[in-house]
């Protein structure tokens, strides 16, 4: 068996998936950042940027979806808690280099267990609605990666992503 630090706490005894009890945590603030990316066709950067998607705003949709589903997060993974959020903030950023939309999501609360599948859940569905936006533009658009950057509190404290 694992040592305690890398048991899947998901898993019971018998190997059967289960939600986590947090009860005897105590609520701590806790941040988490996760980022991710869409490439796409330059043209397909350029119409976003002059706003002439046919679906419209492209950027204040994704990010209202993002927002949006951070608040279901619960109900997009099933072994997640429900959490109330104290904020929630999207950004997304078109990048030529890409060239693409870069989304960054920002959730914190005050609880028991984290915010990281919050903001892993706001990056991916503001990616996810820039595609669907944009998917009569240019079909072939890539999502990901999609990743945490940072996360603290909670027993585990602080984490940041090394760069290679």
């Amino acid at each position: 068996m694992a040592d305690d630090k890398h048991r899947l706490t998901h898993i019971d005894e018998e190997g059967r998936a289960r939600m986590v009890d947090v009860g005897d945590k105590d609520a701590t603030h806790r941040l988490a950042v996760a980022e991710g990316w869409v490439r796409m066709l330059p043209d397909t950067l350029q119409a976003i940027r002059a706003n002439k998607v046919q679906k419209g705003d492209v950027l204040t949709v994704a990010q209202i979806a993002g927002i949006a589903a951070a608040k279901r997060t619960s109900d997009w993974i099933p072994l997640c808690h429900p959490l109330q959020i104290d904020a929630i903030n999207v950004s997304l950023t078109l990048v030529d280099d890409i060239p693409g939309v870069k989304v960054e999501a920002r959730a914190s609360l005050t609880g028991r267990t984290g915010a990281e599948m919050e903001a892993l859940v706001a990056v991916s569905s503001a990616l996810l609605t820039v595609y669907d936006m944009c998917k009569a533009i240019d079909r072939g658009m890539e999502i990901g990666p999609i990743r945490l950057v940072e996360k603290s509190g909670g027993r585990s404290g602080t984490w940041r992503r090394r760069e290679a």
